[in-house]
């Protein structure tokens, strides 16, 4: 974010993006260990969604203990396609209404809707690109960060031994948000690319430039010293002449 000249804040909205079955599986485990969104308004156009427009999953206090099984039964999970409908401007569909329009419909405004506010982000990153997540911010910000990203590969999302059948399964519940992840992953290895291009460039240019000034310098030094050559001949010939 940057401060106006006129003293207001102009704010850059930035994201990270998972891939949909670990950041789903993430998610199941957090809430099995007693994690709730209770305080969560889901403000939407000015209000919040009433029960039976998003009911709960659980009775009680929280859904810890859960399992996977009953947590991929639950229709009304905010977990499944969460990233779709965090871009998302759900305000197009009616927000957490579903009987605003068809489902289909509905499926098809969330997901463009995402792909735009993805796109028009000055800038966002991928957790399985860690590095290159870094880089694309350093360039974009001119900021450097003390020490490079770490790629943590085992997280708890990993270490859940899951079958074919139930990956298809959590697939299938986030179905939004794997094809919302392809085409994130194809917009920023597009990001990165241009920007290593660019700074090829901007570097290609800077030693062009250097090699010219190296040029010019040798090119003024070259006639001081030919005179100097002369000056030295000139005054032994006189000297001979004298002897």
């Amino acid at each position: 974010m940057q401060i106006e000249p006129s003293g207001l804040w102009n704010f850059y909205y930035i994201t990270m993006l998972r891939d949909p079955v670990s950041r789903y599986l993430s998610e199941w485990k957090h809430v099995q260990r007693g994690a709730t969104w209770k305080t969560s308004l889901h403000m939407c156009d000015g209000r919040s969604p009433t029960p039976d427009e998003l009911p709960t999953c659980y009775e009680g206090d929280d859904w810890s203990g859960v399992s996977l099984q009953e947590f991929m039964d639950c229709s009304y999970n905010l977990a499944s396609n969460r990233q779709v409908r965090m871009l998302a401007d759900l305000s197009l569909v009616g927000c957490y209404n579903l009987t605003f329009m068809n489902e289909s419909e509905r499926n098809m405004i969330l997901l463009q809707s995402a792909k735009n506010n993805l796109k028009n982000m000055a800038f966002f990153g991928l957790t399985e690109f860690q590095r290159k997540t870094q880089y694309l911010f350093e360039r974009t910000f001119n900021l450097k960060f003390i020490s490079p990203f770490t790629q943590f590969n085992v997280t708890r999302a990993s270490n859940v031994d899951i079958g074919e059948d139930v990956r298809r399964r959590i697939e299938e519940l986030n179905f939004l948000d794997v094809q919302l992840y392809e085409y994130a992953k194809d917009l920023f290895l597009q990001r990165f690319q241009y920007s290593k291009q660019e700074e090829h460039q901007k570097n290609r240019l800077k030693r062009r430039e250097e090699r010219r000034l190296l040029r010019e310098q040798r090119a003024h030094q070259w006639p001081r010293e030919e005179a100097g050559e002369v000056a030295v001949t000139e005054d032994y010939n006189s000297q001979v002449a004298r002897w």
